[in-house]
């Protein structure tokens, strides 16, 4: 239970962040950065928080689910769990904001695939760290 509420709390508020990020850089704000400008980025995210766990939370399970059911399985370690995951919400998110994009590239499809590559990624490492059950060292 533990892997689902740390996937439903690292998820959405990174994915956001991320989606945010590149939705701004792909439309050119970031052409002229200064201090000012980041702080908007900041106090955007704010307020876009809430709508980025509405929208997020469903598919930071659906990755939860796929890294359970790749815990089970006990040929595959934890790093090749993490890959595998970070991979389907890589694909997952670049399938979904792909159609976002302003003009196709390399760049674009990497800023697009981040919101869902970065949170899996970590959420798995943390689920690893935390979720797990650790072995007890012999008395």
């Amino acid at each position: 239970m533990k892997r689902y509420l740390i996937f439903a709390a690292i998820g959405p508020f990174l994915g956001g962040f991320l989606m945010l990020f590149a939705t701004t850089y792909a439309s050119g704000y970031w052409t002229q950065t200064n201090a000012a400008e980041v702080a908007k980025l900041f106090v955007v995210f704010g307020k876009t928080l809430q709508f980025a766990y509405l929208f997020g939370i469903v598919p930071a399970l659906m990755m939860a689910a796929v890294d359970d059911i790749l815990f089970h399985v006990r040929r595959i370690g934890w790093v090749a769990r993490m890959l595998i995951v970070g991979g389907i919400a890589f694909a997952m998110a670049e399938l979904i904001y792909g159609g976002l994009r302003l003009e196709p590239g390399v760049v674009q499809f990497i800023l697009y695939g981040l919101p869902g590559l970065v949170p899996a990624l970590v959420a798995s490492w943390l689920s690893h760290k935390f979720a797990e059950p650790q072995p007890q060292p012999a008395a």
